[in-house]
């Protein structure tokens, strides 16, 4: 028995040591891959939490516009002049959409301070400054600024990762830029293939970028993780538009004509800012009173909320919902409303995206060619093909734009005649912008972090010359 119970002892022993090694030899892909989703993970935690503030800000913005709609000729002018000041003071890269920033990061060399305009520090403060600009009434939405968000969420994770040699060492920069920023997509349309499909499309138009396995794990993962939170729910809930109808194509081709020219218009406008249109004598003083112009804009937007029952404000999401929905009694104009409202949204210069408010414009107009055309038009149909090409115009991206549009409604069925109608949309667009709005600015970023860096650069050559002839005078004789 004394032996049998050495032997057993001795197997065990072995046994275990044998678990301990193999725990041992964990292969660094594993680790990566596991350091990968936490990432993601946390990228899916912080557009949750930005998605429950934005329907929160949204909320409180219906409550008190609907109480006292006069209050908005103070409230936004006022919010917007606060908004713009704390940017500039604070955050000033997190103004606009985000995915510029994100753009002109991807596209910049590797220099020190190249990071800054996705630095987690004052990247994450887009959040608590979008919440005020919806809460305040501003056309803007939260997708743009999750992009950004998350880009800078993977991007500090991965560094703290490589900082202690735990993974990601084939992993570059750029990479873990694109996973967060795609993730930040997914997760906040709770569309993982529209990440992924963004992240190719989009993020990689105009930079070289090695499509590492990891990447599409740590987006897909993104919008997976949500989808383990939230349930498998689309954006728009309780879409249900059937099968195509008989004469599709001519259908099809229409929304692609109303919308590629309102998109294309739409981003040309988004491009040129708002001292495009004023007069020469009136530019100097527009750029040199950034926070004044917001107040102005801030009372326009709330002459178009007034006039229109406050369908302007936020993102547009219930006009949106409403239109999906087949409802025709909707405001005539509101979709001219909701196009300048978030033209001069951004034109203020606050954080906020255009996704959104570009796809309730897309499915208003929608609703507007099926009340013009008549008992016969398929309004819900129309109002979801106009949503994927109008953000197809603006965009220039019509496979994203048609694969969220298909994700955020669960319209498989109608991919096809998305997809006729966005890439339709942005060929016609390109008439009025020939560079993507995005792209486009992110161009003007780019420009600035590089004046920015050679400033920085040459006062550090002039403080270093200075110190150099200082070391040279003769002393002081006392």
């Amino acid at each position: 028995m004394k032996r049998l119970g050495i032997r057993m002892s001795g197997k065990i022993g072995r046994a275990l040591s044998h678990k301990i090694k193999q725990t041992q030899r964990l292969s660094r892909k594993t680790a990566a891959v596991i350091l990968l989703l936490v990432g993601a993970a946390l990228v899916s935690l912080v557009s949750l939490g930005f998605a429950k503030l934005a329907d929160y800000a949204l909320e409180l913005n219906r409550e008190w516009s609907r109480q006292y709609p006069l209050a908005a000729f103070a409230v936004l002018p006022l919010g917007l002049m606060l908004i713009v000041w704390l940017t500039r003071r604070y955050a000033p890269y997190t103004a606009g959409s985000g995915i510029p920033q994100v753009l002109a990061t991807l596209s910049m060399p590797k220099v020190k301070g190249g990071n800054r305009l996705v630095a987690l520090g004052r990247t994450i403060l887009k959040i608590p400054l979008t919440f005020l600009g919806m809460l305040a009434g501003a056309s803007i939405g939260r997708e743009g600024p999750s992009v950004q968000v998350g880009a800078a969420v993977m991007l500090a994770w991965g560094s703290w990762c490589k900082h202690y040699n735990l993974a990601f060492k084939r992993l570059q920069e750029k990479e873990l830029l694109a996973a967060g920023a795609a993730g930040g997509l997914a997760a906040a349309f709770n569309a993982p293939l529209a990440g992924v499909i963004f992240a190719i499309e989009e993020l990689g138009r105009s930079v070289s970028l090695h499509w590492e396995r990891q990447i599409f794990i740590g987006v897909l993962a993104s919008g997976f993780f949500l989808v383990a939170i939230e349930g498998n729910s689309t954006y728009f809930q309780g879409f249900n538009a059937g099968q195509p109808v008989e004469n599709m194509l001519p259908w099809a081709l229409l929304c692609a004509a109303v919308c590629g020219v309102a998109g294309g218009l739409f981003a040309r406008f988004l491009s040129k800012g708002a001292t495009w249109l004023a007069l020469p004598k009136w530019r100097n003083w527009m750029r040199r009173h950034p926070i004044w112009l917001a107040g102005i804009f801030g009372l326009m937007l709330a002459a178009l909320g007034v006039l229109f029952n406050g369908q302007t404000y936020g993102t547009g999401y219930d006009i949106a919902a409403a239109s999906l929905h087949g409802h025709t009694d909707l405001t005539p104009g509101l979709a001219g409303a909701k196009w300048a409202a978030t033209v001069l949204s951004y034109w203020a210069g606050i954080p906020g995206g255009i996704f959104t408010p570009s796809l309730a414009i897309g499915a208003v107009l929608g609703v507007h060619i099926a009340q013009i055309g008549g008992d016969t038009a398929p309004v819900a149909i129309l109002a979801l093909l106009c949503m994927a090409a109008f953000l197809a115009a603006a965009t220039q991206a019509p496979l994203t734009a048609s694969v969220i549009v298909m994700e955020m409604t669960g319209s498989q069925s109608l991919l096809f005649w998305m997809l006729v109608s966005s890439i339709a949309a942005s060929i016609i667009a390109r008439q009025f912008c020939p560079q993507p709005f995005y792209h486009f600015a992110a161009g003007r970023f780019r420009q600035r972090l590089r004046e920015e860096l050679q400033q920085k650069q040459s006062d550090r050559v002039e403080q270093e010359k200075g110190m150099a002839e200082a070391a040279t005078l003769p002393p002081v004789e006392k």
